[in-house]
């Protein structure tokens, strides 16, 4: 089974290495697209990806999964993708579990799950996630239990069907809202929730929720 593992990052060369050499032991093609940073996330990338691509400047994450998702699907063979983040939020232990999913029981839409076990993830997160959870929940008629969660495993199948219109965080939702909109049964697994004290959210809270909401206007409506 041909599995990519696509990444998007920006400014992340303090996490991506100790994460692409802990993925480098799971026989996985590994895609990072830097997202413009000004760091030295590209040439780490460079050392240990199969594939890098460079945006030139900071396009957002949206984006960079869109750009990432086309590029395998015009020029690689694949039967999945991983999404995981940069932020070493996503640990790779988790990543067997999403790989059992794919080779014993074919699911074509896996979402990771935080909230059975959310450690420390701050609870005005835990309060956000579970009420967007909720809400995704209803306009899809499917109960996904941690719809932010950007760890996730997706059947190409699934992409190949898949018009995405945002290309920021609202990614997260519209890729849950679209796959289920187009008839994909979606499963959610247990995940770690990695949070660390120091670490600070690129997420703008009034931008971003902006954002979010005028997107859910959109989808609810999507057909």
């Amino acid at each position: 089974m041909n599995i990519w593992v696509l990444i998007p990052a920006y400014n992340e060369e303090k996490n991506l290495e100790k994460l692409l050499n802990e993925l480098k032991g799971k026989n996985l093609f590994l895609l990072v697209v830097d997202d413009g940073s000004r760091d030295g996330t590209y040439k780490i990338a460079s050392e240990y990806a199969d594939t890098v691509i460079k945006n030139e400047q900071n396009l957002g994450k949206g984006m960079s999964l869109k750009l990432g998702i086309k590029y395998l699907l015009e020029n690689k063979n694949f039967d999945y993708v991983i999404i995981m983040d940069a932020d070493g939020q996503h640990s790779p232990l988790d990543i067997d579990s999403f790989l059992k999913e794919a080779r014993e029981n074919r699911e074509f839409f896996v979402v990771g799950n935080r909230m059975d076990n959310p450690g420390d993830m701050p609870a005005i997160r835990i309060m956000t996630n579970k009420f967007m959870s909720w809400l995704i929940s209803r306009i899809i008629g499917q109960k996904i239990c941690d719809s932010q969660c950007g760890f996730r495993l997706i059947k190409k199948e699934v992409l190949e069907k898949l018009t995405l219109k945002t290309n920021r965080f609202e990614i997260e939702s519209e890729l849950v809202i679209v796959a289920a909109k187009n008839g994909f049964r979606l499963k959610s697994i247990p995940v770690r929730s990695i949070y660390y004290k120091k670490q600070q959210s690129r997420i703008n809270p009034f931008l971003d929720t902006l954002r979010f909401v005028k997107f859910i206007f959109y989808a609810s409506g999507r057909r």
